[in-house]
């Protein structure tokens, strides 16, 4: 998990467990289904690195918005990537095998 968080920017490590909080709400949903949670995260992920992003960057010029774009979108799949991985790990923690 190093490996994939060093790729993440430290102020956008936050959205970590807060999408995995979110996770546990939605999966508490009855509406929800479980294949969908994933692809719920990572949208919100996106969103919330991206006004992240923008908020702080607020850039001017054409490039520097799709900078800030492309940067919003890889870091919020980044965060939601890990908020599911910390999942899985702790249910395959609570396995008996």
């Amino acid at each position: 998990m190093d490996t994939i968080t060093s790729y993440i920017k430290p102020e956008l490590l936050v959205l970590v467990p807060a999408l995995y909080f979110i996770g546990t709400m939605l999966k508490s949903a009855q509406d929800v289904k479980d294949k969908y949670i994933p692809l719920i995260l990572g949208a919100c992920g996106i969103v919330l690195a991206t006004a992240y992003v923008m908020a702080s960057a607020l850039p001017q010029a054409a490039a520097s918005v799709i900078k800030a774009l492309f940067t919003g979108i890889t870091q919020g799949i980044l965060c939601a990537g890990c908020s599911v991985y910390v999942n899985q790990l702790f249910k395959q923690h609570k396995k008996d095998e």
